[in-house]
């Protein structure tokens, strides 16, 4: 049985069903999920998202650009018809790193709920941590301790999870596409490229003085499940170390197009293999561990959790 962050046992077995919906405007993604949750049930009824890289985007340029805007509308337009076709309850939308990085977020906000009626809310690093580390224990050992991860395209979250709530927590500009970004990382790679890129991710962790050790890493987010869907396609959640470490050498020699067939992912996430591989090898190393467990589930069915309890309160549109 899952708990939440309080310590709380989160029981998902109520009287009646109801179907929520929920979006992040996230750094590499828009991503929906609308669900027929009740207390000890929950079942995905849409699982869709739109690729848009704005994380990459706002590490180039600083800001969200007009054709990006206009698609960003048109992807929430059209996740919103899809939620009221299936009787959701009103629809939550949230925006993370790249939302928050970018100089014209306000603007960016204004057009959403002036175009569509949503009122997004930009969410901080601690609770997206929050939500993130709330959806990974659905699935999880919810009383053991944690290292908790969760990467996108702009930052990684990091925060320590003592089996009863949250403690300390990090909020690190490692995300996929901002790394790319940083670096000028080509796929394939050269070994100046790899070792700018280990350099930034190591120095970004002396900085924030992350923990040397961790009684276990527990990940989600699209890049931990890029990861684990790349190397595991029989669904075991523990990635090795060993395993990103090959991944990194294979991955940095190979075209995208190569990458995407070997280990039957989209170009886009293909192109996130090497510097996500590169980034949790990497905390792994600093914790002191040797694996990661990868959750299917994170910050979507967490806001999906707290919307059941009416802990959060979808916009009805």
């Amino acid at each position: 049985m899952a708990r939440s962050l309080s310590g709380a046992r989160i029981d998902w077995e109520a009287p009646m069903a109801q179907i929520l919906a929920t979006a992040d405007i996230g750094s590499n993604t828009i991503h929906l999920l609308v669900a027929m949750a009740s207390k000890k049930r929950f079942r995905r009824l849409v699982n869709d998202s739109e690729w848009l890289s704005l994380g990459e985007m706002v590490q180039r340029r600083g800001e969200i650009s007009p054709e990006a805007i206009r698609q960003v509308i048109q992807v929430l337009t059209r996740f919103q018809s899809e939620a009221k076709r299936l009787g959701a309850d009103g629809l939550y939308v949230f925006g993370t790193e790249a939302m928050r990085k970018a100089r014209n977020h306000d603007d960016l906000l204004a057009q959403i709920k002036a175009q569509t009626g949503i009122q997004v809310d930009l969410i901080d690093p601690r609770r997206e941590a929050e939500l993130g580390l709330r959806g990974a224990l659905l699935d999880s050992d919810p009383v053991m301790p944690a290292v908790f991860a969760e990467a996108g395209g702009g930052s990684l979250q990091v925060a320590e999870y003592d089996g009863a709530g949250m403690g300390r927590e990090w909020s690190l500009p490692l995300g996929t596409g901002a790394l790319m970004a940083r670096v000028n990382l080509t796929i394939p790679s050269t070994p100046a490229q790899l070792s700018d890129l280990e350099r930034t991710i190591q120095q970004a962790f002396d900085r924030a003085d992350l923990p040397a050790f961790a009684p276990r890493l527990l990940c989600c987010g699209g890049v931990a499940r890029g990861l684990w869907r790349a190397m595991h396609p029989d669904g075991q959640r523990e990635l090795h170390w060993r395993e990103l470490d090959h991944l990194v050498w294979d991955t940095s020699r190979l075209t995208t197009s190569l990458i995407s067939q070997r280990y039957q992912v989209k170009p886009k996430r293909a192109e996130t293999l090497l510097p996500g591989a590169v980034l949790f090898r990497s905390l792994m190393e600093r914790l002191s561990v040797t694996t990661m467990e990868v959750s299917a589930y994170g910050v979507r069915e967490g806001a999906i959790a707290e919307m059941l309890e009416g802990r959060l309160t979808p916009v009805l549109t």
